[in-house]
């Protein structure tokens, strides 16, 4: 019998995914039975996340992100991100929040993924805002390879020195530069993302202030690359600015693919609201599955 999957096309600020619902229980869930009645397909190898994930001979995306049934009695749904180097993602938050909010109607939904409980509301204008948890500031929680302030990681290389090391779910170090846009990501961003100081790599953020309220942000992804935008690493960026007494505590965080708003909340976590779209559906070939 041959299993075609169902899929569907989604991003956030062009930062794009595949989603899988693997509920077979659920209405999403129940598309993914192959022909004749297969089986739902129940996870997929490294090697068929490679083929999917592949932009000239797959459907293409950052990252592929599998919807299954909740461990947690509070969670609606669990979010699992295919990419050995991502425990969580922001965009890709969102985009399952809007996918589970369209099929149960209700305006708040809750996502557990490997990091937490992600609370997530639809908001007045039609965007999708996540409580992304706390940011973490430690030099264990980043982590780093050695004890430091991490409000000054002390490494550089090129035009880039100084970092702000945060933790949003992901290892992150923001750069501050004078103009994100004269600096070469795609040659700097892999050898900072392996620096020895992160021994779990870390995301790399170029980030230029343009006012208290505002910073135009680029990103390197850990196991990825540059990408049109980064969840995790906008809220980081806020999260690094305040604490380098450059902005408040909300911001506009403006990204290649668009704009996201930022808010590090008194209690300690960090709240991001910005868009989700879905591009198109469809069902993946056997294939990309065999």
């Amino acid at each position: 019998m041959t299993l075609a999957t169902a899929f569907t096309k989604m991003h956030g600020l062009g930062n794009d995914f595949a989603v899988i619902d693997l509920r077979g229980g659920s209405a999403n869930g129940a598309a993914l039975a192959g022909a004749n009645g297969a089986a739902a397909l129940t996870d997929i190898s490294d090697a068929q996340a490679r083929a999917i994930a592949d932009r000239r001979t797959g459907v293409g995306c950052d990252q592929i992100i599998l919807i299954e049934k909740p461990r947690a009695k509070l969670a609606d749904v669990y979010m699992r991100i295919r990419n050995a180097e991502v425990e969580a993602c922001g965009n890709g938050a969102r985009c399952v929040a809007a996918l589970v909010m369209a099929e149960t109607g209700r305006r708040h939904v809750i996502i557990e993924s490997v990091v937490g409980l992600l609370d997530a509301e639809a908001a007045p204008d039609g965007r999708i805002s996540v409580d992304m948890g706390e940011a973490r500031l430690d030099w264990r929680e980043i982590p780093v390879a050695e004890p430091l302030d991490t409000l000054h990681l002390g490494i550089a290389l090129g035009p880039l020195s100084d970092p702000v090391g945060v933790n949003i779910g992901n290892p992150h170090a923001v750069f501050f530069v004078p103009d994100a846009g004269a600096i070469d990501v795609a040659a700097l961003g892999p050898v900072l993302e392996r620096h020895p100081l992160f021994p779990e790599k870390a995301n790399i953020e170029i980030a230029q202030v343009l006012s208290p309220t505002r910073i135009r942000m680029r990103v390197w992804e850990r196991g990825v690359g540059i990408t049109r935008a980064c969840g995790t690493g906008a809220c980081a960026t806020l999260v690094a600015a305040h604490r380098r007494k450059l902005t408040g505590r909300k911001a506009t965080i403006q990204l290649d693919g668009g704009d996201l708003e930022i808010e590090w909340l008194a209690d300690g976590h960090v709240r991001m609201t910005g868009p989700a779209e879905t591009s198109f559906t469809g069902r993946l070939d056997a294939s990309l599955l065999g």
